[in-house]
């Protein structure tokens, strides 16, 4: 099995106050377009009072490098132009995770961070391993100790990294940047 190379395309959008619906819009527009593309993981938007961070992951360099150099991406941004107050801010992330600091603010408290952590993975860790049972019930080899404490970790590692910490990390994208 071949290891993903993912790649994060951070972008930064300051809106002007007034063209915020027509902005929401056009966002929902262009992440759906951007998700058709290949090696496309998944989108995260967060909002504040001044900014738009959305983040998307891509599988590979190649395949973000193919989006942004989209003849649809440069419409898109072409066409958002006039409801920014600054310009399309894009930055691309290699080898690091953006869970908890979506802007060049300072980063989140360490227990809120803690808090939101155990909120996603307490749940996770009692469901989980209940959901491997039958199989492990029907091919004991995976049942063993250590067997199955890697595939129940690995399964958790990648729910909340993939699914579940962007997601909750933009719903209390507020609670974790206020100090």
């Amino acid at each position: 099995m071949e290891e993903l190379d993912i790649v994060t395309l951070i972008v930064r959008h300051r809106v002007r106050a007034a063209q915020r619906p027509a902005y929401e819009k056009w966002l929902r527009r262009t992440t759906q377009i951007a998700s058709t593309y290949p090696g496309h993981l998944g989108v995260n938007v967060m909002r504040d009072a001044e900014q738009f961070v959305c983040v998307l992951r891509f599988a590979g360099t190649a395949e973000l490098q193919h989006w942004l150099d989209s003849s649809e991406r440069r419409h898109l941004i072409e066409e958002v132009a006039p409801l920014l107050d600054e310009g399309d801010q894009t930055q691309v992330e290699t080898n690091r995770e953006f869970w908890f600091t979506p802007t060049n603010a300072q980063p989140a408290l360490r227990w809120k961070q803690a808090c939101i952590t155990f909120l996603v993975i307490l749940p996770l860790s009692l469901l989980v391993p209940l959901l491997w049972q039958p199989l492990f019930a029907k091919l004991p080899i995976l049942g063993g100790y250590f067997v199955s404490n890697v595939l129940i970790t690995l399964s958790i590692v990648l729910l909340v990294v993939y699914l579940f910490m962007p997601r909750v990390t933009a719903l209390f994208a507020h609670w974790l940047s206020s100090h």
